[in-house]
């Protein structure tokens, strides 16, 4: 998929999932999905993107595997540098603090990964950069 449709989706994505708190737009491929707001590394400006997760007791998995893409997708480098986010699961929006999985705790979780999501496999195979697993953690008191 071009990367301008991609972006058309995703903010056709965005605006149901935020007109219905989360009843549309919840569910694709058979996998839960959010809303994860980042700031900009340049623009210091707030970027949204839909994004499938996983869950694990208080923190919530993302993947930026941006399709297989040569690069890190943009949200991905947005929090590398500034991880406060913003989370929206369904009609609850929460903040939280986003780090890159460790490789150790990356090699357990990329068969959860593949097992939730088969087309991460195809992903990581067009890929010559390791696909980050990231953590979306309650912020620390």
């Amino acid at each position: 998929m071009r990367d301008i449709t991609a972006r058309r989706l995703s903010r056709l994505h965005i605006a149901l999932y935020r007109a219905s708190r989360g009843l549309l737009g919840r569910r694709l491929v058979r996998n839960d999905m959010l809303l994860l707001t980042t700031t900009g590394s340049r623009t210091g400006r707030r970027h949204t993107v839909p994004l499938l997760y996983l869950h694990d007791d208080e923190k919530l998995v993302v993947i930026a595997s941006w399709g297989g893409r040569p690069r890190h997708p943009q949200w991905y480098t947005n929090l590398v540098a500034n991880p406060q986010v913003t989370v929206q699961v369904r009609s609850s929006r929460w903040r939280a603090r986003a780090r890159t999985a460790s490789p150790d705790e990356r090699a357990v979780w990329w068969p959860r990964v593949l097992a939730a999501y088969k087309g991460y496999r195809l992903y990581e195979s067009n890929t010559d950069r390791v696909i980050p697993v990231v953590f979306l953690e309650p912020p620390s008191p």
